[in-house]
């Protein structure tokens, strides 16, 4: 019988108590394993699913967003928009996809020395990568909808504010804003760890991501879809829109695809992997799974 079994006079049913922390991290790394040892074209094809699932937790936080701040108070409009962005991630941890920030764990494999350095650079180049189509896919498939024309244009003009606040961040921001982002994101994955249920995964997706979102930290593949999307009504708007929400092109200076990916994307992506890999990955390796060195000046007594 596995240890994830009990019985009641005989017949056996599953365990349904979690994952203490230590189980966590031998799941953790087997994950890890797993993840660096899929066949790239799989790896491929369910980076793009999650870049395109964390892009409607954008569609969705971008339509909530519009016209709440004018009503509620500030801190209310950020839970809500946190709230409703944990669709991403649900998506991504109970349909099956890779996502880069989430897969930072895998470096608890890596620090094992259960995978290389190699697989582990293959694995995040090939999930960003796909994370990157599947949500310039799903801006392209939203502009063409022309859902930002909703609302009198006033959804286009939530999604062109939040693109322009985050390509307007410092560099060092970025980066800082980033690192907690993922730190956040990583304890939500370390926590479904612990899950045996959907409705456990749920659960531990619900508060982090709510709490990097409301606390306006940064995420690189939620940005591959805020500010393109951004910049392709920027860009491709007609004057129509332009003149419903009483605003021009030239009133986004910084909102440029140069902007995107050296002032926002690449500092994020760096601050991501600190939170992520680091603070997160390495110190539960650290705490559960390191093997402590043996000191040969203290022997055992008889």
């Amino acid at each position: 019988m596995s240890n994830n079994e009990l019985t009641n006079n005989g017949a056996a049913f599953p365990r349904l108590d979690a994952f203490i922390p230590p189980e966590m991290a031998a799941k953790a790394e087997e994950i890890g394993v797993k993840k660096a040892t899929i066949g790239w074209r799989n790896t491929l094809m369910l980076a793009v699913l999650a870049g395109a699932f964390i892009a409607l937790g954008a569609v969705f936080a971008t339509t909530v967003a519009t016209g709440a701040g004018g009503v509620l108070p500030f801190g209310v409009t950020k839970l809500l928009v946190g709230l409703v962005f944990c669709l991403g991630l649900i998506l991504v941890v109970v349909a099956g996809a890779e996502l880069f920030t989430g897969n930072n764990l895998i470096i608890m494999a890596w620090a094992d020395r259960r995978i290389t350095t190699f697989q582990v650079l293959r694995n995040w180049a090939l999930v960003y990568v796909g994370n990157f189509i599947g949500s310039i896919l799903t801006v392209v498939l939203m502009f063409l909808s022309k859902q930002y024309t909703f609302g009198g244009g006033a959804v286009g003009l939530t999604a062109l504010n939040i693109a322009h606040g985050k390509t307007s961040l410092d560099f060092v921001q970025a980066i800082a804003l980033g690192i907690m982002c993922n730190a956040l994101v990583c304890l939500a994955v370390w926590l479904c760890f612990s899950a045996r249920t959907t409705t456990d995964k749920i659960l531990s997706i619900i508060f982090p991501i709510s709490a990097f979102v409301a606390a306006g930290f940064e995420h690189s593949v939620a940005n591959m879809y805020f500010i393109p999307m951004g910049l392709f009504i920027k860009m491709f708007a007609p004057a129509s829109f332009w003149q419903a929400i009483g605003k021009s092109a030239a009133d986004y200076a910084n909102l440029t695809w140069g902007n995107f990916f050296f002032a926002n994307l690449l500092p994020v992506t760096i601050g991501n992997i600190i939170g992520g890999a680091v603070m997160v990955g390495l110190v539960y390796w650290f705490i559960y799974i390191r093997k402590p060195k043996v000191n040969p000046f203290v022997t055992s007594s008889k």
